[in-house]
């Protein structure tokens, strides 16, 4: 019997999400994601609306698979990307979890997040805000993210932002 997910349940999976990038576990961070995972970051087509196609439209942020997450992970980690090297540091607060929809074996998630992140060479801090939208799956018994949308809601970026700044 597949599980219905619970309100603790999702703060859980977001909040083990949120430190796992916190502490550049990335590795533990990948393994949450379903192999088919859709990690996207609409962009803004005007002052109140996003992009609603990622393959038709401008996009801040799009991966479609898991093995493309791990392809920036490792860009991201291997210490030839300059705008990445040393990684800053971060810190993700996510609050106002709520299950929209649950049925067995999956849901709809929503959450509001702020990311704090440091630039070390620059003496440079930030505040990245907005919202996520999940889906979320069980799979063989544990909770996994199937699609990640995350809605920047302070889109004027003021220096480069990454999977782990948002």
């Amino acid at each position: 019997m597949t599980a219905t997910l619970t309100r603790a349940d999702a703060e859980d999976l977001l909040y083990r999400e949120a430190l796992l990038l916190d502490t550049g576990r990335f590795a533990d961070w990948l393994a949450l994601f379903t192999a088919d995972v859709e990690f996207w970051m609409p962009a803004w087509r005007d002052e109140t609306t996003t992009t609603q196609d990622p393959d038709s439209e401008l996009s801040l942020i799009y991966y479609k698979g898991r093995r493309n997450l791990e392809d920036r992970v490792m860009r991201l980690t291997s210490g030839l990307s300059v705008a990445s090297e040393p990684l800053p540091r971060v810190v993700h607060q996510v609050t106002n979890v709520l299950v929209l929809e649950a049925a067995e074996g999956v849901a709809e998630v929503s959450a509001a997040f702020t990311c704090h992140r440091h630039d070390v060479r620059m003496n440079r801090s930030d505040c990245f805000f907005g919202r996520y939208l999940y889906r979320l799956v069980d799979e063989g018994g544990a909770w996994r993210i199937a699609r990640k949308v995350v809605t920047l809601l302070n889109d004027t970026i003021p220096t480069v932002v990454d999977i782990n700044s948002i």
